[in-house]
């Protein structure tokens, strides 16, 4: 019986173009300006810091921007940098520069299987902060009471099964009884080998579909009972 769904964003809750066309390229034109103005602060420091430590180390400021601009066009997983971008967008839904798409489906379900009575998690390579940015943010209103809690690459990769093991333990129920949606089958992979159900959503025409997983077109279509 699922008690917890966990969900993924990009191309699951949220359209794959808004973090590719919209949320990316504001971060990576903002980032320059960005470090000048707060690099100094702790927190910011702390995570460029992170962050030359990861590309090898001696870095000044300077070339910390130009390797996390490379890691933005290159797509790379990297946690100081996500969690810079979710500093830097913050800014942008303050000043209205956008808002957090959500597909209509996604938030009819998620507030549906709210009043049922079921738990929501997020589960997103983006960090928290920048996930709580776009629910709070939505197309559709602040969608954050919707959600018991948020996971990011710190507990680990979404590939790694190690992972969804973390986060059945934080959340404090069985891995058998969260359902994780994804549009990867290799998260859905990593997911289902720690004990997981799955779900595989497959809204973009060029997604790997695997056959392992059941499928929906969109959450009118997911089973969560």
């Amino acid at each position: 019986m699922v008690k917890v769904i966990l969900t993924d964003i990009e191309g699951t809750t949220s359209s794959i173009t808004f973090v590719k066309d919209v949320l990316f390229p504001y971060a990576r034109a903002k980032l320059p300006e960005y470090v000048a103005a707060h690099g100094n602060e702790p927190a910011v420091r702390k995570l460029l810091d992170e962050a030359s430590e990861i590309a090898g180390g001696g870095l000044d400021d300077s070339s910390i921007v130009e390797q996390m601009q490379r890691w933005i066009d290159e797509d790379r997983k990297v946690t100081p940098l996500k969690s810079l971008q979710g500093l830097i967008w913050e800014a942008g839904y303050l000043n209205g520069d956008f808002t957090g798409h959500m597909y209509q489906d996604a938030t009819e379900h998620l507030k549906q299987w709210y009043a049922e009575g079921l738990k929501l998690y997020v589960y997103s390579s983006g960090s928290v902060y920048a996930q709580k940015l776009l629910y709070g943010y939505s197309d559709h209103g602040d969608l954050t009471p919707l959600f018991s809690g948020y996971f990011d690459t710190h507990v680990g990769g979404k590939k790694e099964s190690a992972s969804y093991d973390k986060i059945a333990k934080q959340i404090g129920i069985p891995t058998n009884e969260i359902l994780f949606l994804s549009d990867i089958a290799e998260e859905l992979d990593a997911a289902k080998q720690a004990g997981m159900q799955t779900c595989q959503l497959v809204r973009d025409v060029n997604v790997v579909v695997s056959a392992d997983h059941p499928q929906a077109k969109d959450f009118s279509e997911i089973k969560a009972g």
